[in-house]
């Protein structure tokens, strides 16, 4: 079977006050159009099914397609981002060097795991998320929106590779896996943007 892993569209700032619960940003208008546009290219191909991560800034990417298709998205939890316990997501493009989250990152990249049990656990986690996602859609092409730590970690895991920043796809970009059914997962392809190319300097 083929998977077509999508990361989610540019999502909006969402910054919660103390006791306000965990950052789940909506995609912003640039980011809808990066939805649609994805769509768009992917409705010219034989997609079975669409999978998403539970966070709403994949569901929200995932939508269009699914709509076009009248497709049901499948939300599979443990395909959601390391940062799903946190109280800000802050969009990489409007951090500056004295954030807190970049002097955190700067100081320990894995730091970020803690809250999730550590990388190696987040990995095991979306590695078994993607291989339910495979038993279960035998020969067929199945459209998975998640987020890039997911896709970074699932690919270092694929690859024999332990860092998975180095695997980062921009937003809406296109990663390609073909799963047989002895096993071997081939990487067909990575971070294909060329559907939103206009859509990604904004």
């Amino acid at each position: 079977m083929d998977l077509v892993i999508v990361r989610h569209a540019r999502p909006e700032r969402d910054e919660r006050a103390t006791g306000g619960g965990t950052a789940d940003p909506a995609l912003s208008t640039l980011g809808r159009r990066q939805a649609e546009a994805t769509a768009a290219f992917l409705r010219g191909e034989r997609i079975d099914h669409v999978v998403s991560s539970p966070m709403r800034r994949a569901r929200e990417t995932a939508a269009p397609l699914a709509a076009a298709l009248g497709l049901t998205v499948e939300i599979v939890d443990g395909l959601a981002e390391v940062d799903r316990h946190e109280a800000r997501y802050v969009p990489a493009e409007e951090l500056q060097l004295d954030d807190e989250i970049v002097q955190s990152f700067l100081a320990d990249r894995f730091a970020m795991f803690a809250a999730v049990g550590g990388f190696t656990a987040f990995r095991d986690g979306v590695a078994a998320a993607m291989e339910h996602v495979i038993a279960t859609n035998r020969g067929r092409r199945v459209a998975v929106y998640c987020h890039g730590m997911v896709i970074g970690a699932w690919l270092t895991a694929l690859i024999g590779h332990e860092d998975p920043f180095v695997l980062q796809p921009d937003y809406c970009g296109i990663v390609r896996v073909q799963a047989a059914s002895n096993g071997i997962r081939t990487l067909r392809s990575a971070n294909e943007t060329a559907h939103v190319r206009d859509l990604l300097a904004g």
